[in-house]
């Protein structure tokens, strides 16, 4: 996950991602966008804490023209295992062994998934490839679009909270963020996934 100038939700939300009960072990990368609040001062002490939490910065700020896909970028070179998990740090784990049942559920036949937060659990979407999911991360990751709190529809309209993808798929996948779509297009994108996902909520696994 990227922060930027987020030193009270990292204090309070990103324990919930360290304390997960998965025996296989894992980590989790955090990447600052260089900060100007005490968000590195919490880091430091919260890495003090667990050992399976790793921190890097993206140097050189510009907030004018800085990506979030470059952080990512960065974080992905840091990873170590296999699958991954891209998420933002809002989007905290709802139970201590979300994690793991994740990695039972998940069709490790399929190298990309999509997992959307719901009333009564999680909801993942599986998919054969990248050209497959590309007009979802398209859409929903797209350059200038609006941050907002829904609580109805995420799965139906294609708004995922979380990425979980085997990493040699994750830089070509990170290509696809902000990328420019004209009001056109987005709305045929939107058409398209509701109806898609409309159609194929059957084929998707809730936990």
């Amino acid at each position: 996950m990227t922060v930027y100038n987020q030193a009270h939700d990292v204090e309070e939300i990103l324990p919930t991602f360290l304390e997960q009960e998965y025996e296989p072990g894992y980590e989790v990368i955090v990447v600052d966008e260089s900060s100007t609040d005490e968000t590195p001062d919490v880091l430091k002490l919260l890495k003090s804490r667990y050992q399976h939490l790793y921190t890097t910065f993206l140097p050189k700020p510009n907030r004018q023209v800085v990506r979030r896909k470059q952080a990512f970028n960065i974080g992905v070179k840091a990873a170590k295992n296999e699958w991954i998990i891209i998420t933002k740090i809002h989007n905290h784990p709802i139970a201590a062994n979300l994690l793991q049942a994740i990695s039972e559920q998940c069709d490790k036949r399929l190298p990309l998934t999509l997992g959307y937060h719901q009333k009564k659990g999680i909801r993942l979407q599986s998919f054969s490839d990248l050209d497959e999911m590309r007009q979802y991360i398209r859409r929903q990751e797209r350059r200038g679009a609006s941050v907002k709190e829904r609580n109805h529809g995420n799965y139906i309209w294609g708004r995922y909270d979380f990425i979980i993808l085997k990493k040699e798929y994750a830089y070509d996948l990170l290509n696809l963020f902000e990328q420019s779509i004209s009001g056109s297009e987005l709305f045929g994108i939107r058409l398209g996934i509701l109806c898609k996902n409309l159609w194929q909520r059957s084929s998707t696994v809730l936990i």
